[in-house]
């Protein structure tokens, strides 16, 4: 059976909030590696500009891949509320 208007709207509150967990996940990560790196350069097994660098890598992964959940689930959402 068809979907109704009502369900397809249940179903896109769930590809946001599936989408919003993914990406809370991802910047988790991204802090437990920063939070690794300052601590090697605390113990000075890496230097600053070192740290700096992969801080930076970092984000831009971290930006990179919440992008990516961004258009999928707005992919998704239209998908689901198309008719």
């Amino acid at each position: 059976p068809p979907l109704t208007e009502e369900r397809r709207k249940e179903l896109v509150k769930q590809v946001k909030k599936m989408g919003e967990e993914f990406k809370v996940a991802i910047r988790n990560v991204r802090r437990e590696a920063n939070d690794e790196l300052k601590k090697q350069k605390k113990d000075k097994e890496i230097s600053e500009d070192d740290m700096i660098r992969l801080q930076d890598e970092a984000q831009k992964a971290t930006d990179t891949f919440i992008k990516k959940i961004d258009e999928v689930a707005a992919g998704k959402e239209k998908e689901v509320m198309e008719v």
